[in-house]
């Protein structure tokens, strides 16, 4: 059994990894917004975590070689998370990027709940209260009613709108089950190990789905130098994040302290404003101190 990390080590560990998949988001946006394809932004950002995890699994000499019992959870696994990847794209496609965000970082509760529901501990009462914490300063934070309003105008008869929510409960729900699958059924494997076979499942699956025209988008590539800055950022950023998250999962006791990932959309607010120039209202700005207390306390919850 791997020893789970301290508290407090887990939760500044999980706070990094979600600051790093905001600073990919705003990568990404940039990147899509001078000519990057979507099939080429997935591919790019998988191809570059594959290498690194190649040689990871190199360098520590770990064998490749999979249980017989482990084999078909690892290609569930690699296969949920090109879901995941999909379906959040097409979400932020349909709706503003923090709506999608605020939905898709709902997987916390999803996973609590999933945990429970297949033998783990009860969430206790503090701790769902700590979590509709955290979700009402996420509502004030995105700013919803106005990215509603913004959806619904830009959908007119909403169907864009409902597709975009579906897209991002999809992603959520995906997310807790690569979360869940990670941590109960692929314990036992090497992290690098484990993520290597899963980004490897992940360009296979994004090839195959390009070459059948199921992939929005194509392959594009960057039209001037901010679009390879961009996609250069998304890949590294992407790389670290990934690969520190499912590396550490089975020490991060993440049905515990997956809400410390709710910190994604905030910060991927705060990361648009610095870089894209976007502005933050002091509504949003109280609603990030609600999510950065709300975190406060769930680390101070037995």
């Amino acid at each position: 059994m791997t020893a789970a990390l301290p508290r407090p080590t887990a939760m500044l560990v999980l706070a990094a990894v979600a600051c790093g998949f905001a600073a990919n988001h705003v990568a990404a946006r940039l990147a899509f917004d001078h000519g990057v394809g979507l099939l080429t932004a997935i591919l790019c950002r998988a191809g570059l975590t594959l290498l690194v995890l190649g040689a990871l699994v190199a360098w520590r000499r770990d064998a490749l070689r999979l249980p017989p019992e482990t084999r078909r959870w690892q290609l569930v696994l690699g296969l949920l998370i090109a879901v995941q990847s999909l379906c959040l794209y097409s979400a932020v496609a349909r709706i503003p990027v923090a709506l999608a965000l605020l939905v898709s970082n709902s997987f916390p509760i999803l996973l609590a709940l999933l945990t429970w529901a297949t033998g783990g501990p009860r969430p206790t009462k503090p701790a769902w209260g700590v979590m509709g914490v955290i979700l009402v300063g996420l509502l004030l934070a995105l700013d919803v009613p106005a990215r509603l309003a913004e959806a619904r105008g830009a959908a007119g008869d909403g169907t864009a709108w409902g597709e975009g929510i579906a897209f991002a409960l999809g992603a959520a729900v995906v997310f807790a089950l690569s979360i869940w699958v990670s941590d109960h059924r692929l314990r036992a494997l090497p992290g690098a190990v484990r993520s290597f076979y899963t980004m490897a499942t992940v360009c296979t699956a994004m090839s195959l789905a390009g070459l059948a025209g199921l992939v929005p988008g194509g392959v594009a590539w960057p039209q001037d130098a901010a679009g390879w800055t961009g996609l250069a950022f998304l890949m590294g950023l992407y790389c670290t994040a990934f690969t520190v998250l499912f590396i550490l999962v089975p020490r991060l006791d993440m049905a515990r302290n997956a809400p410390v990932m709710n910190m994604e959309p905030v910060a991927t607010l705060l990361f648009a404003w610095v870089v894209l120039g976007q502005w933050i209202s002091p509504l949003q700005m109280a609603g990030g101190l609600v999510v950065l207390g709300g975190i406060v306390l769930l680390s101070r919850i037995r």
